[in-house]
């Protein structure tokens, strides 16, 4: 960044509280970098009144500058709202302030009048399903690590979307790996995480591999993955299908496909794959055994192990019971 962050505002905004906390330490790391002695203080906006915001933004007894960080910023008092915008609108040249929301509705009156008095924001937003892949590249770029694009697919099937959890791994990965990283690696790594298991059985159910996909529905109870999880995943997966059964009809690039089912780009291959053995209504009857086996594992059904291997069979029936074409 270019100039200087005293006499600033910067309001981080978005739920994503990996993106959230990098901003604002970024913030305050360029603080810390222009005046050493700076003197940080956090702020709780749930616990906020008047003469402790005033106290804290008003300049520093025991060094030049200040750097105050308001958290929980759609939490303050009412009567606080104008009286933080006129300071966030024009802040003391010896101060550095950073706001933070968490996002959502609560608060949307500050927000707007931050807005019209242009204060600098940052937006903390989880990125799609599809743009997951560039936040998992551009880790490995921070980190000094290389990763070619099946080793960045790998790590997001295997672990998801939750940034935070790809970021550490990110991090595991670029301090224990020698070299560039495979897809390989990383499943030497990730591969066995039990929250994983019941995506394979998914994927194995909707392939049409009924004996593998009971193989993996025991070994993944067996080691503790929730019946509901299994559900959860099933039912992601047969939407995820069903959606881009639809999508197949109109005329769209991958990018555009993906981009509208919600789902990265390397998904589309599986779906492509399951697509030769589905059609839209033997979806729609796997997707009723399905909640039948939701109900079932949140206690319509005395053994929640059974009532998920009689769902396999039934998606199984369903999807073979589909008008060949």
């Amino acid at each position: 960044m270019t100039g200087s962050v005293f006499g600033t505002c910067l309001l981080v905004h978005g739920s994503e509280t990996l993106l959230s906390d990098r901003a604002v330490a970024e913030r305050i790391g360029a603080a810390r970098t222009e005046e050493p002695q700076v003197e940080v203080i956090d702020l709780d906006g749930t616990q906020l009144d008047a003469g402790r915001f005033v106290e804290a933004t008003g300049g520093s007894l025991f060094s030049r500058a200040t750097a105050v960080v308001l958290r929980q910023l759609g939490d303050i008092d009412r009567q606080l709202v104008d009286l933080v915008v006129e300071t966030a609108a024009d802040p003391a040249e010896d101060l550095c302030l950073v706001l933070v929301h968490p996002g959502g509705v609560k608060g949307k009156g500050i927000l707007d009048k931050l807005r019209k008095a242009k204060v600098h924001k940052v937006d903390a937003v989880a990125p799609k399903p599809w743009k997951v892949p560039d936040f998992i590249s551009g880790e490995a770029r921070r980190a000094g690590l290389r990763m070619d694009a099946d080793a960045v697919a790998a790590l997001h099937q295997s672990l998801g979307s939750d940034l935070r959890t790809l970021a550490a791994a990110v991090a595991q990965l670029a301090a224990d790996a020698e070299g560039p990283v495979d897809a390989e690696a990383v499943h030497t790594y990730f591969g066995g995480r039990v929250e994983v298991t019941s995506y394979a059985v998914a994927d194995a159910v909707l392939a049409g591999r009924v004996d593998e996909a009971l193989e993996k529905l025991r070994w993944a109870l067996s080691t503790g993955v929730a019946p509901v999880l299994v559900t959860s995943a099933m039912a992601t997966g047969l939407r995820s299908l069903g959606r881009y059964l639809d999508a197949r009809t109109q005329r769209m690039g991958d990018g555009q496909i993906a981009s509208a089912i919600g789902v990265p780009p390397w998904k589309l291959k599986d779906l492509e794959s399951q697509r030769r053995r589905w059609d839209r209504l033997a979806v729609a009857r796997a997707m009723r055994e399905v909640a039948t086996a939701d109900a079932a594992v949140k206690g319509a059904a005395v053994d929640p192990d059974y009532a998920l291997e009689a769902m396999i069979l039934a998606i199984e029936a369903a999807r073979s019971a589909r008008p060949v074409h």
